[in-house]
């Protein structure tokens, strides 16, 4: 894999891919004139980050999708948000008890999505910690929640909220106290996928495929002042399988919150 730029970078971009080369340990190439699809086709593992103006963009070539990058962007998250700016409720936050001031560990970054929406409804009082342990799509989103801008001045300051730390979550469970967050969230890749989903199609050759823990489930029951929520597919048996009870869904989705109430919330 290697970072290179968009063509005639400006100072600020090179120093961008100067960082992101630093961090992920990777060669940084100068684009020249390249093509993107020439440069993937260079590379041994065929993988490409490019810093542009927009934003980095990373192609995969041996995915399904060759020529389409991975971004980081909001998706659903910033509609889900627009939506609790005007009043209206969000499953998630209504699921998990998440109340302004709330402190929630995300153990299951991905493009933070549901880390943006919990940002937003614990308020500046409130405090996010988002785990990815993936390097590259850390460094994607890290990149993307420090420069987004939405056009809402409070739905951009949620994102930059937003502590986003590459780890594995089964260790960073193990090494916290007791009673130390509110809410502890999961939302792991499914057993199942739903390829119908854009934007999780997208991430699937770099998201860490693995199946929760147990183990990891215990510290979440621990740590959690309120609620370890489990976000997975609608009918699934991990829900059984790591002792969540499965909440009712709407009909038309494919998607479903388990709970496990460890307080008063």
């Amino acid at each position: 894999m290697i970072v290179t730029t968009s063509v005639k970078p400006s100072e600020k971009l090179l120093a961008q891919a100067r960082k992101l080369s630093e961090e992920l340990g990777v060669p940084l190439i100068a684009r020249r004139n390249a093509t993107v699809r020439k440069l993937v086709g260079a590379q041994d593992d065929q993988r490409v980050i490019v810093a542009t103006e927009e934003g980095v963009r990373f192609y995969d070539g041996k995915g399904t999708q060759p020529d389409t990058p991975l971004f980081y962007h909001p998706s659903m998250a910033l509609v889900r948000v627009k939506r609790l700016r005007t009043g209206e409720s969000d499953p998630l936050i209504a699921y998990s008890g998440c109340s302004r001031g709330d402190a929630v560990l995300d153990c299951t970054a991905g493009l933070c999505s549901d880390s943006l929406v919990f940002a937003y409804a614990a308020g500046e009082e409130g405090s996010v910690t988002a785990l990815e342990s993936e390097p590259v799509l850390h460094a994607i989103v890290s990149e993307g929640l420090a420069t987004y801008e939405s056009g809402l001045p409070d739905v951009d300051a949620a994102m930059r909220r937003i502590s986003l730390q590459c780890r594995n979550h089964t260790d960073y469970l193990e090494q916290q106290p007791d009673n130390s967050v509110d809410i502890v969230y999961f939302d792991p890749m499914f057993r199942r996928p739903v390829y119908e989903s854009s934007s999780i199609g997208a991430i699937r050759t770099v998201a860490n495929s693995g199946a929760l823990l147990p183990e990891a489930i215990g510290h979440a029951k621990r740590i959690a002042r309120k609620s370890v929520v489990l976000k997975e597919q609608y009918g699934s048996e991990e829900f059984e399988r790591l002792g969540f009870l499965e909440l009712p869904s709407r009909k038309s989705t494919k998607i479903a919150y388990g709970v496990i109430q460890v307080g008063e919330g």
